[in-house]
Protein backbone atom coordinates (compact mmCIF):
# COMPACT_ATOMS: atom_id res chain seq x y z
CA UNK A 1 0.00 0.00 0.00
CA UNK A 2 1.07 3.60 -0.58
CA UNK A 3 1.23 5.68 2.59
CA UNK A 4 2.76 8.87 1.21
CA UNK A 5 0.06 10.89 3.00
CA UNK A 6 1.47 10.26 6.51
CA UNK A 7 3.74 13.29 6.76
CA UNK A 8 1.09 15.73 5.53
CA UNK A 9 -1.55 14.06 7.70
CA UNK A 10 0.54 14.37 10.87
CA UNK A 11 1.63 17.94 10.15
CA UNK A 12 -1.93 19.09 9.38
CA UNK A 13 -2.80 18.91 13.07
CA UNK A 14 -2.93 22.16 15.03
CA UNK A 15 0.50 22.88 16.53
CA UNK A 16 2.14 19.78 15.04
CA UNK A 17 5.79 19.97 14.10
CA UNK A 18 8.43 17.51 13.03
CA UNK A 19 12.04 17.01 13.92
CA UNK A 20 14.52 14.56 12.45
CA UNK A 21 16.36 12.45 15.02
CA UNK A 22 19.56 11.47 13.23
CA UNK A 23 20.57 9.01 15.96
CA UNK A 24 17.27 7.16 15.41
CA UNK A 25 17.08 7.71 11.65
CA UNK A 26 13.47 8.75 12.20
CA UNK A 27 11.11 11.69 12.01
CA UNK A 28 9.34 12.61 15.25
CA UNK A 29 5.97 14.34 15.08
CA UNK A 30 5.36 16.52 18.13
CA UNK A 31 2.66 18.65 19.69
CA UNK A 32 3.58 20.87 22.60
CA UNK A 33 7.06 19.34 22.54
CA UNK A 34 5.67 15.83 23.14
CA UNK A 35 5.94 13.06 20.56
CA UNK A 36 2.70 11.64 19.13
CA UNK A 37 4.16 9.73 16.16
CA UNK A 38 7.53 8.45 15.00
CA UNK A 39 8.24 7.47 11.39
CA UNK A 40 11.31 5.46 10.50
CA UNK A 41 12.37 1.88 9.86
CA UNK A 42 13.10 -1.23 11.87
CA UNK A 43 16.38 -3.18 11.86
CA UNK A 44 15.35 -4.95 8.64
CA UNK A 45 14.78 -1.53 7.01
CA UNK A 46 10.98 -1.98 6.86
CA UNK A 47 9.26 1.39 7.03
CA UNK A 48 7.15 1.88 10.16
CA UNK A 49 5.19 4.52 11.97
CA UNK A 50 4.74 4.31 15.71
CA UNK A 51 1.91 5.95 17.64
CA UNK A 52 0.83 6.22 21.26
CA UNK A 53 -2.54 4.86 22.41
CA UNK A 54 -4.50 3.57 25.36
CA UNK A 55 -3.22 0.07 26.25
CA UNK A 56 -6.48 -1.74 25.43
CA UNK A 57 -6.75 0.03 22.08
CA UNK A 58 -3.28 -1.17 21.13
CA UNK A 59 -4.17 -4.74 22.06
CA UNK A 60 -7.28 -4.63 19.87
CA UNK A 61 -5.38 -3.26 16.89
CA UNK A 62 -2.58 -5.82 17.22
CA UNK A 63 -5.12 -8.64 17.44
CA UNK A 64 -6.87 -7.44 14.29
CA UNK A 65 -3.86 -6.59 12.07
CA UNK A 66 -0.67 -8.64 11.83
CA UNK A 67 1.20 -5.58 10.49
CA UNK A 68 0.62 -3.70 13.76
CA UNK A 69 3.12 -4.73 16.42
CA UNK A 70 4.07 -3.54 19.92
CA UNK A 71 6.04 -0.29 19.74
CA UNK A 72 9.41 -0.75 18.05
CA UNK A 73 12.01 0.53 20.52
CA UNK A 74 9.19 2.17 22.49
CA UNK A 75 7.02 1.24 25.45
CA UNK A 76 5.22 -1.89 24.24
CA UNK A 77 2.09 -1.19 26.31
CA UNK A 78 1.47 2.40 25.25
CA UNK A 79 2.88 2.42 21.70
CA UNK A 80 2.29 0.39 18.55
CA UNK A 81 4.22 0.35 15.29
CA UNK A 82 2.67 -0.21 11.88
CA UNK A 83 4.60 -1.71 8.96
CA UNK A 84 3.98 0.62 6.04
CA UNK A 85 4.56 -2.10 3.47
CA UNK A 86 1.76 -4.15 4.99
CA UNK A 87 -1.97 -4.36 4.63
CA UNK A 88 -3.35 -2.00 7.29
CA UNK A 89 -6.17 -0.01 5.66
CA UNK A 90 -5.53 3.68 5.01
CA UNK A 91 -8.44 4.78 7.20
CA UNK A 92 -6.99 2.86 10.18
CA UNK A 93 -3.56 4.32 9.53
CA UNK A 94 -5.06 7.82 9.56
CA UNK A 95 -7.06 7.17 12.73
CA UNK A 96 -4.03 5.94 14.68
CA UNK A 97 -1.99 9.19 14.60
CA UNK A 98 -5.23 11.16 15.06
CA UNK A 99 -5.94 9.32 18.30
CA UNK A 100 -2.30 9.61 19.39
CA UNK A 101 -2.33 13.37 18.77
CA UNK A 102 -5.54 13.73 20.81
CA UNK A 103 -4.07 11.68 23.66
CA UNK A 104 -0.92 13.82 23.79
CA UNK A 105 -2.73 17.14 23.25
CA UNK A 106 -5.23 16.39 26.03
CA UNK A 107 -2.37 15.55 28.43
CA UNK A 108 -0.80 19.00 27.92
CA UNK A 109 -1.51 21.73 30.42
CA UNK A 110 -4.51 23.95 29.67
CA UNK A 111 -2.09 26.83 29.15
CA UNK A 112 -0.12 24.86 26.53
CA UNK A 113 -3.35 23.73 24.84
CA UNK A 114 -4.62 27.32 24.66
CA UNK A 115 -1.31 28.55 23.23
CA UNK A 116 -1.47 25.90 20.50
CA UNK A 117 -5.10 26.67 19.71
CA UNK A 118 -4.41 30.41 19.57
CA UNK A 119 -1.35 30.10 17.29
CA UNK A 120 -1.76 31.47 13.78
CA UNK A 121 -0.66 29.53 10.71
CA UNK A 122 0.39 26.37 12.54
CA UNK A 123 -1.36 23.13 11.64
CA UNK A 124 -5.00 23.09 10.59
CA UNK A 125 -8.01 24.83 12.01
CA UNK A 126 -9.87 21.62 12.91
CA UNK A 127 -8.32 21.10 16.33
Amino acid sequence: MNYDFIQAHCLAKKGAEQIYKQEWGAICYLVGGKMFALAGANAEKRAIISVKHAPREGEKLREKYSDIIPGYYLNKTHWSSVFLDGSVPENVLKQMPDASYELIFNALSKKAQNEILAAKGVGNENK
